[in-house]
């Protein structure tokens, strides 16, 4: 078998890829990449790219960070997240970044450090992969 089943699932989606024949995905320590009979496991994922190779075709996804459950040759990545090269909105990804930076040069922002850069970490991403 030159494939396997990849099932990405979100709070509100869940999409189901067939016949996949590769798949890279953003780790906490660097991005790995899985092919079919991968070794089981889970493996936790940060903020990032997914890619998705099907028939020759890649696909890119924009992810918010999850876990990624391989076995028996099935592969589940359940992610906060998810959105396609062709779904994203640079223009709110672009302001979601103006926001950010703006949060981090206010004196006195209500707004915490780590959130900010968290969302200014999701919309960076997100411009990267609408490129695609």
């Amino acid at each position: 078998m030159n494939s396997f089943n990849l099932e990405i699932i979100t709070p509100i989606k869940s999409m189901v890829l067939k016949e996949v024949s590769y798949l890279r995905c953003p780790g906490l320590d660097g991005a790995f990449g899985l092919m079919p009979k991968h070794q089981e496991g889970i493996f936790a994922l940060k903020v990032g790219e997914i890619k998705v190779t099907v028939n020759g075709e890649e696909d890119f996804y924009s992810t918010g960070g999850g876990f990624a459950e391989i076995l028996d040759n099935n592969i589940k990545i359940l992610v906060e997240s998810v959105e396609s090269s062709s779904e994203i909105d640079s223009e709110r990804a672009q302001n979601a970044i103006d926001r950010a930076n703006n949060r981090r040069t206010e004196k006195n922002s209500k707004h915490d450090e780590i959130r900010i850069e968290n969302s200014l970490m999701r919309a960076l991403n997100r411009i990267k992969v609408s490129r695609r």
